[in-house]
């Protein structure tokens, strides 16, 4: 049986926006192990309507958009130490989330998803969903 071979995701693949100004920054502490960082960084090009981000790395920075607007959420620097830098998108005509905490959460699930083999964008689509009506339901 021949291996499938792996495209690697690169920034002209998909619509993109860069990081807009109105940003936070953040630490994100979590350790990754190699095959995670190798699974991130072969990146993602969207290849349905569920499948909602785009992302890439350039060196140790992975570059997360939104895969039907293009905007840029996050940027996440990884660390030796496993304090990795989180640059999160603030414009509040792209991105609504406005608390850190509730950024970490999200950005947890979203690489858990992402480290997976394969990656399974439907479920995460799912979960999102889900997500979303919970936080609704609380609001």
């Amino acid at each position: 049986m021949r291996e499938r071979k792996i495209r690697v995701a690169q920034r002209n693949d998909w619509k993109r926006e860069d990081m807009p100004e109105k940003n936070e920054t953040f630490i994100l502490k979590r350790s990754f192990s190699e095959e995670q960082m190798a699974v991130l960084a072969c990146g993602n090009i969207p290849q349905a309507m569920e499948d909602k981000w785009f992302w890439y790395m350039e060196g140790s920075t992975l570059f997360a958009h939104r895969s039907w607007t293009g905007h840029c959420i996050y940027r996440i620097d990884f660390q030796d130490d496993d304090n990795h830098i989180v640059t999160v998108n603030r414009d509040p005509e792209q991105y609504k989330c406005t608390s850190i905490d509730e950024d970490i959460e999200t950005l947890n699930k979203f690489l858990n998803w992402w480290t997976q083999i394969p990656y399974d964008h439907y479920n995460e689509w799912l979960s999102e969903i889900y997500d979303a009506l919970k936080k609704a339901g609380r609001q």
